[in-house]
């Protein structure tokens, strides 16, 4: 059963920590070299679904492994630690320099594709990757937690996607920072209250 408290909580906390991310960075400049929002929409949507599903998959093995191997004690303990790190991870701005050099490898092949290529490689490593593997950990239910997790990144990408520059001058990002390093911080606690 497609659990609804896994999907809100991925959806918020990605959606917050995705705001002045780097791949945030990297929606922005596809939509200015590009100006077509609808493939780079699109692109990103399954960039970030399969990311994401990949994540969350090694979350729910790695979920497993631990329990079995250690108890559920050092999965409380690992995701505590993991949500704290990724709280203050959260607090570092993101640069968009990286974004135009891998763009500038794709740019030829269109909107779409160099968005989904660019989207899924800029996204390897990133917090909200991670924070999907520990999701998927935390909530039995991987669909909820994939679905939630992109939910979160198209709420957070799609108004750059749609409103570009004008939408990047008013956000104020040290706010969002300390607003996503919270959630985690929250998460944090709430593992080890488990």
């Amino acid at each position: 059963m497609f659990s609804l408290h896994a999907f809100a909580i991925s959806t918020g906390l990605v959606a917050v920590a995705e705001i002045g991310d780097k791949t945030q960075l990297l929606a922005l400049l596809l939509t200015l070299k590009f100006r077509k929002p609808w493939p780079i929409l699109g692109g990103m949507l399954a960039a970030t679904l399969v990311n994401h599903a990949g994540a969350g998959a090694v979350g729910h093995y790695l979920e497993a492994l631990i329990v079995d191997w250690a108890g559920p004690e050092l999965l409380r303990w690992g995701l505590a630690f993991g949500f704290a790190a990724m709280a203050f991870w959260a607090l570092i701005p993101d640069k968009i320099e990286e974004e135009e050099d891998e763009l500038g490898r794709w740019r030829r092949m269109g909107a779409f594709v160099t968005t989904l290529i660019s989207f899924f490689l800029v996204e390897m490593g990133d917090k909200t990757q991670i924070a999907t593997v520990a999701l998927a950990a935390r909530f039995p239910d991987l669909v909820a937690v994939v679905a939630g997790t992109t939910c979160g990144m198209v709420l957070a990408n799609a108004p750059v996607i749609f409103f570009g520059n004008k939408l990047a001058a008013k956000m104020p990002l040290k706010y969002v920072r300390w607003s996503a390093a919270a959630c985690f911080g929250g998460l944090a606690v709430g593992a080890v209250m488990l």
